[in-house]
């Protein structure tokens, strides 16, 4: 399993989950994918870091508590970026907000929560120490992730400029599904909020997780109390299904049709 030791500028680089209860989802996540979590201390308070195998294994994701009650629980979509101010100078002239100010955390890196146009959060990174999540489109890991937008036009237009996404057009579980492309690597997707299926969800990004058997996980999942949104359905890359954990964060799996994930360029391995 080579692990990941850098990500390149525009690419996917993290996923942190905002829970209300650590503990319970703690339970649900290392039940559903196997993964270990330790807890990080320091200035900023209490941070999970989810692993593959144990505390010594490659770190996957990140959860943190929710800041306030009111919140929505959910989980956060990085990407990677070698100029913060440049790259919220960007978000705010395309039409986003900066949601929070660029700070650091501690020695790891550099951060900022922003959303586009229509309110779709994300995140930026810009590394010291921690490049990001140490491995990618392998077993248990973060493989993919999917943006649901209603103005998907407008959408290509904001991240085009602040991420130089290439869109090109797919039609996977939907007949407009768009692929966005850095050179000749795909890095993430979009499908239109109004062919997804459920009314009342607003934009948002979504990551997805590869497991080994999409139809197993899924009913694990359920039986621990996630919600199953859409089912496991194949689509040309593999079989993959849509859900809420039982706090109510988003998030996909998918069993790819190849065993051999796909080599991503823009990450450098080990």
């Amino acid at each position: 399993m080579p692990e990941v030791t850098a990500h390149a500028p525009g690419y996917p680089t993290w996923a942190e989950l905002a829970s209300p209860d650590v503990r319970a989802s703690k339970r649900f996540y290392c039940e559903v994918f196997g993964w270990y979590a330790y807890t990080l201390t320091g200035s900023l308070g209490e941070y999970y870091v989810f692993t593959l195998r144990d505390v010594g294994g490659p770190a996957v994701a990140g959860m943190q508590p929710l800041a306030d009650d009111s919140m929505q629980p959910t989980w956060t979509c990085y990407f990677r970026t070698d100029d913060m101010e440049a790259t919220l100078e960007t978000v705010r002239a395309m039409g986003g907000q900066e949601l929070s100010e660029p700070g650091d955390a501690a020695n790891l890196g550099r951060m900022a929560h922003c959303c586009d146009p229509e309110g779709a959060d994300f995140a930026l990174w810009l590394p010291y120490d921690f490049q990001g999540a140490d491995v990618v489109d392998e077993p248990s890991a973060m493989c993919w992730v999917e943006l649901a937008a209603h103005d998907t036009e407008g959408a290509r237009r904001f991240y085009g400029a602040v991420f130089g996404w290439k869109a090109v057009d797919r039609s996977y579980y939907t007949p407009t599904y768009t692929n966005w492309k850095i050179g000749d690597w795909t890095v993430a997707g979009m499908v239109p909020l109004a062919e997804l299926g459920p009314a009342g969800f607003e934009p948002h990004w979504v990551p997805f997780f590869w497991v080994s058997d999409c139809d197993a996980i899924a009913a694990r999942a359920a039986g621990l109390g996630a919600r199953i949104h859409l089912p496991p359905t194949d689509i040309r890359p593999g079989r993959f299904a849509v859900m809420t954990d039982p706090a109510g964060a988003r998030l996909g799996i998918v069993t790819p049709v190849r065993e051999a994930g796909r080599e991503a360029s823009g990450r450098a391995r080990r």
